[in-house]
């Protein structure tokens, strides 16, 4: 197993290196140290890593090695489990990518037009990313083919088979030729992985990045409340701490929207991301919560899969959840790279065995906290300090977050310092404003052009 941190000491192309540099790529994270070495000698890897070890920049460095850009098939597939993970995968792809002229990533997953997809399709992506089902529907109409497949990708794959992709997934791989490179990564080894593995890999290098001391960075605290406290203690620990971002975390699509809406009566930032969104209105959360435009996201376990928010100081657990895994899951979205976090649980007496199961799990004692140590009296509200303006344009009209950002500090008479985050996708641009420039910059851009043309624009409320 290699030692080395640098990217330089890789067999990487000097452009490569280059890019990873201006990405801010400073070093190799452990997982990256532990397998790029293997990926790019072409070897199948099976990976434990959770999310935020760096795994996506693993994988994708390692594929990009591998792609022939004047080749125009398919060379690569990464299958997630959802949408939101299949859009951060590709994004980061594309990033990695820069120094690659005419490299076409394509993401095909489920609730987008299928429409849109055939015609992308029509000229073949050297790399796709999609979630199972959408992918297999497009390989029965035969609007795809993997004959031509160099390495496949399965990210997250105990999530997959959680959320029963199984026999799409071997479906799918049976469509592939089986003299491809498999990289296989999860967050947990169960059976099933060990079976998937050995199913579907030659000789796999196992790597384990042992993440316990992760907690470390993570101050768990425990409430018991009866179910009537808990919007009450919720809106109490909002209010005393005043997270720039928070996940509240529910069990349940209906829990989860009657939490957000008792938040947003209070005056909160909030919104909430669970399975019954449509697509758009899931992109447009994630972009809210991502740009600071909305502060506190409430979400269920499914939904929040592929959340990757840097900077996440505090996460909430509003119940329970019934697998102490997926407790650990949940915290450790705050934390990250070093930063102090915070994870607080409600418990009700009903959730009481919960806890032990989680006190077990973790084998150490948790830690329980009395409410009445919050600041009780004036409950404040969280409030964003960005909006967020959509415009009717995206990847597909050659928009680029230069030209945007040159439509704002131009005509519309913005400091830069007043943008916030710029996200562009195939027929959407979503950019943060700060909330007191949020109106002037809307009637300027509705007055205005951007690259010479006009779009619709309006502010998401």
């Amino acid at each position: 197993m290699s030692t080395t941190l640098s990217f330089s000491d890789l067999s990487l192309p000097e452009e490569q290196v280059t890019n990873l540099n201006e990405l801010g790529y400073a070093q190799m994270t452990p997982i990256q140290a532990a397998s790029l070495p293997a990926i790019l000698q072409g070897k199948d890897v099976v990976a434990q890593a959770k999310t935020g070890s760096g795994k996506t920049a693993a994988f994708g460095i390692g594929l990009l090695n591998a792609i022939q850009v004047g080749e125009f098939r398919t060379q690569a597939l990464v299958l997630c489990p959802t949408r939101e993970l299949a859009d951060q995968v590709s994004k980061e792809l594309r990033r990695l990518a820069r120094y690659l002229a005419n490299l076409k990533v394509l993401t095909l997953c489920g609730g987008q037009p299928m429409g849109q997809q055939i015609d992308s399709l029509a000229h073949p992506a050297h790399i796709i990313v999609g979630t199972p089902g959408r992918i297999q529907d497009h390989l029965r109409k035969g609007n795809l083919t993997l004959n031509d497949l160099k390495v496949l990708v399965l990210d997250e794959a105990d999530r997959m088979l959680d959320m029963g992709f199984s026999d799409e997934v071997n479906h799918i791989i049976s469509q592939t030729p089986t003299q491809r490179q498999t990289l296989l990564f999860s967050a947990t080894y169960p059976v099933d992985i060990e079976k998937m593995s050995a199913n579907v890999q030659r000789s796999p290098q196992r790597i384990i990045i042992e993440s316990a001391d992760d907690r470390i960075h993570i101050e768990q605290q425990f409430f018991e409340v009866s179910s009537s406290q808990r919007i009450s203690l919720l809106q109490k620990i909002l209010s005393h701490y005043q997270p720039q971002s928070c996940v509240i975390f529910s069990n349940t699509k209906r829990d989860c929207q009657e939490i957000a809406d008792a938040l947003s009566t209070s005056g909160n930032s909030v919104l909430a991301l669970h399975g019954d969104l449509e697509q758009r209105d899931r992109e447009r959360v994630l972009v809210q919560f991502a740009n600071l435009s909305c502060r506190v996201l409430v979400a269920t376990d499914v939904a929040a899969r592929g959340l990757d928010i840097k900077e996440l100081p505090l996460v909430i657990n509003f119940e329970l959840p019934y697998d102490p895994e997926v407790y650990v899951h949940r915290i450790g979205r705050t934390g990250r790279a070093g930063a102090e976090g915070m994870a607080f649980s409600f418990c009700t007496v009903n959730e009481l065995q919960r806890a032990h199961a989680i006190e077990d799990y973790l084998s150490e004692s948790l830690e329980w906290r009395d409410s009445a140590t919050l600041n009780h009296a004036d409950i404040q509200p969280v409030v964003a300090d960005m909006m967020t303006l959509n415009i009717d344009g995206g990847r597909k009209a050659k928009m680029r977050p230069g030209d945007i950002l040159g439509a704002l500090t131009g005509d519309a008479g913005l400091t830069a310092a007043e943008v916030g985050k710029i996200a562009i996708f195939d027929t959407q641009a979503y950019v943060a404003i700060r909330r007191k420039s949020a109106k002037n910059a809307l009637e300027r851009l509705r007055n205005g052009k951007i690259k010479g043309k006009n779009y619709r624009v309006w502010l998401i409320k």
